[in-house]
């Protein structure tokens, strides 16, 4: 009788100490983290100081969200070829009232956030011209250097929790909060 009484105490302490242990675990529930709504893409590139060249916009339109109607795509012109443009962009979630600017949101966590801009067919290159508090570029200031005519695409990738450094968009990891391209033609 007096063994069975142990080997019951003794099973009653070991559960009782597997119970303390998963209950006192260092895993931590994550917070639900709302996802980002992006209907908006307003891309500004200003010409450096070629007689005649205009400021060109790139815009993008959602405002169905993830809705049927496909995004409503605007190129205000060509660029301008052999020119340096100094480029911004902005992010917005027009779904909310009063619209809501997120690109305040990726300055506030920009070790967070990576934009790339990915160029296809157009001769052109793209540099980074802010960075994070780690010194890793974010995108929300950059230049885009045109060189001989020429027509293409260029394609904006935003990524949240990118790895940091990284060498693109194929190799940062993350998830992408957005994407779109652009056709762009160079004169």
């Amino acid at each position: 009788m007096k063994s069975l009484y142990l080997k019951s105490y003794t099973l009653l302490l070991a559960l009782v100490a597997v119970f303390t242990l998963v209950s006192c675990s260092d895993d931590d529930p994550e917070a639900i983290v709302e996802e980002e709504i992006i209907t908006s893409i307003e891309i500004t590139l200003t010409p450096g100081e070629l007689p005649g060249a205009q400021t060109i916009t790139l815009e993008s339109r959602d405002l169905d969200g993830d809705g049927p109607n496909a995004p409503v795509v605007e190129v205000s012109g060509p660029l301008a070829a052999n020119t340096v443009y100094t480029g911004s962009i902005r992010l917005l979630n027009e779904l909310e009232s009063p619209v809501e600017d997120m690109t305040i949101e990726i300055e506030e966590l920009d070790e967070e956030h990576q934009l790339f801009y990915v160029l296809s067919g157009a001769n052109a290159t793209v540099a980074y011209t802010d960075s994070d508090s780690d010194g890793n570029p974010v995108g929300l200031a950059f230049t885009l250097t045109t060189g001989a005519a020429s027509s293409g695409t260029l394609t904006v990738i935003l990524r949240h929790e990118p790895k940091k450094p990284n060498t693109g968009a194929a190799d940062a990891g993350g998830e992408t909060d957005i994407e779109q391209s652009f056709s762009i033609v160079i004169q």
